[in-house]
């Protein structure tokens, strides 16, 4: 983990917009009715650090990448653009061809100084992802802002803040490992872009089909942001072993994402002293792309994923083993189908478009495939890659996410920063302690089967 004290300064230069490198259509593009719900419309920042590459020598990461951005938003021109609202807060991309928000920076520091496992909460995130005044709003603000940071080793930092109501981290990705072709001499992405949003629209006449909790009406109060505490935790093969073995052999070949949610939600339900008689909630992301007959396009670059929602007694999940929230998040999960999709798509038309229920929620999204580590501007895969912190969202400290990593001694697991108030982060850190030590159940005779899944 980067000490957390680590200071350093970072010279930026004047931000800049990076306009398509040829002329592109002049055109009104529609979001979906997944894209434009209130529980997106905010900015998601993510960071990718690179180590120093002899094979690049003389090259500049800055210059490389602004010119490969130039090119690469050529195909995914709308990003260029600029989102509008309309009728029945209904949002489309003006696609304007003004371009993204690019920031050129120096930092005096090396990547060796931020340690030997890089995650979240990273030291001095402001700097290297500047927030540019002006630039942040949802509507007509640039959908993109970029900053690229050279290192003091040579290595460097891309940092990015993105719409999230124009892609997801699939989306996302797809978008940014185009630039990192287009970095490496390519001429065309190899997954060309598809819009095609209207297949996530909401049918005429809309109709709700399917029962969605998620956006039910919950009264209650949600803590402030600035209140909160930020940690990370590491779960390697070790820690998921001890988890697994806490829940019945018919659960162990759950997930990763499943168990690590269920671990979660149950101490953390412990941890903010919820009253006993109180639904609390879990909100899984669920990617649904390949839910649908025919699947979406492969190059559909858009949100396509839903909120299902686990909801149980905080009584029930402090006296019931882990086995109980793991089989509550499972069904969760398993209740996406692509009728659910087409549903949701119209429950956002008949309901205007609302925002989860945030109250008594918190909300688990898992990035481990997305892919992040693997952009490769010519420098080679990044070191870090993914969300840059936990707890962003139109309502912020409700979010967390599983994001791949490696612990000092180079063994692959999963990072998951948590949000909370202090006090609480002190009962989660005993909860989950406790919850690693305690005794196995179930028959250990047999074996145990950990799931390669995520």
């Amino acid at each position: 983990m980067a000490t957390p004290s680590l200071v350093f300064a970072v010279h930026r230069q004047e931000p800049e917009l990076i306009a398509p490198a040829k002329p592109t259509p002049h055109e009104y593009k529609l979001l979906s009715d997944i894209d434009d719900q209130e529980g997106l419309r905010f900015q998601i920042p993510v960071i990718q650090f690179y180590q120093y590459s002899p094979s690049m020598q003389g090259k500049d990461p800055a210059r490389v990448i602004r010119e490969a951005l130039a090119q690469t938003l050529v195909f995914y021109y709308p990003f260029a653009g600029r989102l509008r609202e309309g009728p029945q807060r209904k949002l489309m991309v003006d696609c304007t061809g003004e371009g993204v928000m690019f920031v050129e920076a120096d930092a005096d520091v090396t990547l060796e100084q931020f340690g030997d496992a890089l995650q979240p909460p990273f030291p001095c995130l402001e700097d290297l992802l500047h927030d540019v005044p002006g630039s942040a709003g949802v509507l007509n603000c640039p959908l993109l802002l970029i900053q690229v940071t050279r290192l003091r080793c040579g290595g460097f930092i891309f940092a990015l803040r993105l719409n999230h109501t124009v892609s997801d981290a699939a989306g996302l990705t797809q978008f940014m490992s185009a630039v990192g072709e287009m970095a490496r001499g390519w001429l065309a992405p190899s997954i060309p872009p598809v819009w095609e949003r209207h297949l996530l629209g909401a049918r005429d006449p809309p109709r709700v089909t399917c029962k969605h909790r998620e956006y039910e009406e919950v009264q209650g109060t949600i803590v402030p942001f600035d209140e909160m505490a930020h940690r990370s935790f590491f779960f390697g093969p070790a820690e998921l072993l001890a988890l697994r073995k806490l829940v019945p052999l018919h659960l162990r070949k759950c997930s990763r994402f499943e168990l690590l949610t269920a671990c979660l939600w149950r101490c953390r339900t412990i941890a903010i002293q919820a009253n006993l008689e109180e639904e609390v909630r879990i909100i899984c992301i669920v990617n649904s792309r390949s839910k649908f007959n025919p699947p979406l396009p492969s190059g559909y670059y858009g949100n396509a994923f839903a909120f299902p929602v686990a909801v149980a007694k905080a009584g029930k999940l402090r006296q019931n083993p882990l086995g109980y929230a793991l089989e509550l998040v499972k069904q969760a999960k398993a209740d996406v189908t692509e009728e659910y999709m087409k549903s949701l798509a119209d429950l956002m038309v008949i309901r205007g478009r609302p925002h989860f229920t945030a109250v008594r929620s918190y909300l688990v999204s898992d990035v481990t495939r997305a892919g992040f580590g693997d952009v490769d501007f010519g420098w080679g895969k990044a070191v870090y890659g993914g969300p840059a912190k936990g707890g962003v969202g139109a309502i912020p400290g409700v979010a967390s996410f599983l994001i791949p990593s490696k612990n000092k001694k180079g063994e692959d697991g999963i990072v998951l920063p948590i949000t909370l108030p202090p006090p609480a982060m002190e009962i989660f850190v005993k909860e989950l302690d406790g919850m690693l030590k305690e005794k196995p159940t179930g028959i250990e005779s047999q074996s145990v089967f950990i799931s390669s899944s995520l």
